[in-house]
């Protein structure tokens, strides 16, 4: 990831990134009890702005926290941060902790004021490699919380789920519970089996991704078949494609996984076809007001 942009955001005021300071006593930092949200943010206009705020608010609601803003509010917070970086391709990153309490309490929850902390930097494009030719996964136990349909900052077991893929040199760690597949250690999975795009079902098990729905919309208007299901290990492992979505990554075709080709190992012609109507869709958005 590149570094962030030089302006950022905190408890109401636009300032050097250097020179934000958040207290020690944030319960952010002593219990990871808060949660965030990160945009694409194309030729200078945010990418699915309301399905992320949304899906922020409803996070926030999942631990016991109103939304401390506004939708109108969330715009002209994340307007100001990315106006200054011009029209080129950045990604928005805000996030919103229950607030500074003295000392180190469990309960009750606190209503105390939160702490509010949002940058923008630039975009982390995809090497031309990976779009040509897909990327290596490994697939692990999911060992993570009961909940991660909540975008939580506590995101230690994501962290070492991920480095496991990292040790080998693989792009993403796909998890497993229970004998089937729930995400990746940072993206939704996709599979394609028969011509068919199948994605998990929406449960406390996986994150409802904004890109997966983006997915989800293109296969429609395609006319490709698309459904949420159960997706088990051999299911994934026999698929035709798979894919990678994440805000970060977009669309991603994973060619090996566990060493092993993924069907021809190359990234299959349903991908192809949805990466090139992902691009025709950013190019819509692009020229719409958000």
């Amino acid at each position: 990831m590149a570094e962030p942009f030089p302006l950022c955001y905190l408890n109401g005021e636009y300032l050097p990134i250097d020179q934000a300071r958040i207290s020690p006593f944030d319960r952010g930092f002593l219990f990871a009890d808060g949660v965030y949200e990160v945009m694409p943010v194309y030729k200078g206009r945010p990418f699915r702005f309301d399905a992320h705020a949304e899906r922020l608010t409803r996070s926030l609601a999942a631990i016991r926290m109103e939304d401390p803003h506004t939708r109108g509010e969330w715009r002209d917070i994340i307007a100001k941060l990315i106006e200054p970086n011009g029209k080129v391709d950045q990604y928005v990153y805000w996030q919103v902790t229950r607030g500074a309490e003295r000392g180190r309490n469990h309960v009750p929850l606190p209503v105390i004021p939160r702490t509010v902390f949002a940058f923008a930097a630039p975009f982390p494009v995809a090497g031309a490699e990976a779009q040509q030719n897909g990327v290596a996964c490994i697939t692990a136990q999911d060992t993570r919380w009961a909940r991660c349909d909540i975008k939580s900052v506590a995101l230690l077991a994501n962290v070492l789920l991920r480095q496991l893929s990292a040790d080998v040199r693989a792009s993403e760690t796909i998890l497993l519970r229970d004998g089937e597949l729930t995400e990746g250690s940072a993206s939704a999975v996709h599979v394609v089996i028969n011509g068919e795009i199948l994605s998990p079902c929406q449960s406390h098990r996986i994150l409802p991704g904004t890109t997966r729905g983006v997915v989800e919309e293109l296969a429609q208007r395609m006319g490709i078949p698309h459904r949420a299901t159960r997706i088990s290990e051999a299911e994934l492992r026999g698929a035709d494609e798979i894919w990678l979505s994440s805000a970060g990554r977009e669309l991603v075709a994973v060619t090996t996984l566990d060493g092993r080709a993924v069907g021809q190992g190359k990234p299959g012609p349903l991908y192809r076809r949805m990466r090139d109507e992902l691009e025709r869709y950013k190019t819509e958005l692009a020229a719409q007001p958000w």
